[in-house]
């Protein structure tokens, strides 16, 4: 009797995940996202729209609004994200030594963080529109053990790099370092921050060698979904604040993104097109 009940709510939990997950795939395109109330599509095109009703009087609210583009400008961008016949996405190829690499010349952006950060399923997140594009997601840390190419037409290339950390593989340091290094055509490297965790250490030395390579990047806060509105406005306060004062090749916006609730993904995939040089935007700083 008990291991029927524990069967049956195993598969009521299993339902609701897949719900959860089919209603975040609905989202993940504008035409749909478009048919929400304005407080919703506002939320979840521009996360941190959600925090501002906390902020005190003396913070300048611009900060965060650094690049935010439009309606129109989501859709184009949304567009590089949406395969077609003469547009393929697909995975490319792995490599685990720079003598590996593809030699590409279409600008390219990567994503690293901590292992367990959530980022195959950002990626994953980011081409939700082209569902046979297979980009592996493990519950367990650690999974990704190799550079991962995923072409993008010929528009650019995403690369996914393993985590780092206590679960990272033992030669990250030999992978990684000639490739941020020596990838001349590489356009912008996005790092991770786990919201509920914020910058630990293995993100500082992560960021030191950015700022050492003097790598343009930007931080990318993920599982917003996990967080309470008032740890997450702090953490990107905290955040703002040290890209001002202790960096000088980071983006100066954190950018907001949940994976599950599509929460910031379609600003994300914006500001991919816009550092691959793929759309025009009048940010103040890139």
């Amino acid at each position: 009797m008990l291991r029927i009940k524990a069967l049956a709510l195993m598969e009521t939990r299993l339902s609701c995940w897949f719900l959860v997950l089919q209603r975040g795939y609905r989202l993940a395109s504008i035409k749909n996202v478009c048919q929400l109330s304005e407080r919703k599509r506002q939320s979840l095109l521009y996360p941190f729209s959600h925090l501002e009703g906390h902020l005190s009087s003396q913070v300048n609210q611009a900060q965060f609004k650094i690049f935010h583009p439009s309606l129109e400008e989501l859709r184009q961008a949304e567009t590089l994200f949406t395969p077609s016949s003469k547009h393929v996405i697909n995975y490319s190829t792995s490599a685990v030594r720079m003598d590996h690499v593809p030699v590409l010349k279409q600008p390219e952006v990567c994503f690293m963080g901590r292992s367990n950060v959530g980022k195959s399923s950002l990626i994953r997140a980011l081409f939700s529109l082209a569902p046979e594009v297979e980009v592996r997601v493990s519950k367990t840390p650690g999974h990704t053990r190799k550079l991962n190419f995923f072409t993008v037409g010929k528009a650019f290339t995403l690369v996914d790099m393993p985590g780092y950390g206590h679960m990272a593989p033992q030669d990250f340091v030999e992978m990684v370092e000639p490739y941020l290094q020596e990838r001349h055509n590489l356009a912008r490297t996005f790092l991770l921050v786990d919201a509920s965790a914020g910058l630990q250490s293995t993100d500082l030395v992560a960021v030191e060698m950015c700022e050492e390579f003097n790598l343009p990047y930007v931080l990318v806060v993920t599982k917003i979904d996990r967080t309470r509105q008032g740890a997450l406005l702090a953490l990107s306060l905290e955040l703002q604040d040290f890209i001002k004062k202790q960096t000088t090749a980071c983006f100066p916006q954190p950018f907001l993104v949940s994976s599950v609730q599509f929460s910031g993904i379609h600003l994300l995939r914006c500001f991919i097109a816009h550092v691959t040089g793929k759309l025009q935007h009048s940010s103040k700083q890139s």
